[in-house]
């Protein structure tokens, strides 16, 4: 499973679903906001995901709703991936958390601050995170915390940063794009998938 950044399922998303299906692999895309919400501005960002974060039953929910529509598909998703970029990061986390059965969770360039009350106590997967070192989003703190939690509830994780690199460092076409980062971290998480899947 995909899960978009704060601008919703846009182009970006698809092209990425598409390059992992030409990788042979089955790919939902899941739409956080709903059918046709597609926010236009930096407050309609803030308010669509604010409103998901200060809700994380609400985002379960969907989440759930997401993986029986891939199950209704034929597919298996409790053998699945979820993956997820910036925003999309950082509810691939929440799905790690709610201990839903999957092979691993991969967030690219997510937040990482785990909720009060929740942990990774019943997370079922690997973690594997791509982070740039030159984000100003979401600290290296931050990121260091995340390895420390995950050390402690003796999750399996990954974790690599790429220097230079800022958030969002994937998107192409975009200002923040670094190629490096993206190309190196791409090639990773096809390799890991390759490991997982064999």
């Amino acid at each position: 499973m995909l899960i978009h950044d704060w601008d919703g399922l846009t182009d970006y998303e698809r092209k990425r679903a598409d390059m992992l299906a030409n990788e042979g692999y089955n790919v939902l895309a899941a739409d956080m906001f709903g059918q046709g919400i597609r926010p236009t501005s930096i407050e309609e960002n803030k308010r669509l995901t604010g409103e998901l974060y200060d809700d994380r039953n609400k985002m379960r929910r969907i989440l759930q709703g997401a993986l029986n529509a891939g199950r209704l598909e034929g597919n298996d998703v409790r053998n699945g991936t979820t993956m997820g970029y910036c925003f999309g990061g950082t509810v691939a986390l929440e799905l790690a958390r709610s201990g839903f059965p999957q092979k691993a969770f991969v967030p690219f360039h997510g937040a990482f601050d785990t909720p009060t009350g929740q942990s990774y106590d019943k997370t079922t997967g690997e973690i594997l995170v791509f982070h740039g070192s030159a984000d100003q989003s979401v600290s290296l703190e931050s990121f260091a915390t995340l390895g420390k939690t995950l050390e402690a509830a003796k999750v399996p994780h990954e974790m690599v940063t790429y220097s230079g690199a800022p958030h969002a460092f994937s998107v192409f076409g975009s200002d923040r794009y670094d190629a490096r980062a993206d190309e190196r971290s791409w090639k990773r998480y096809l390799d890991f998938l390759a490991d997982e899947y064999k």
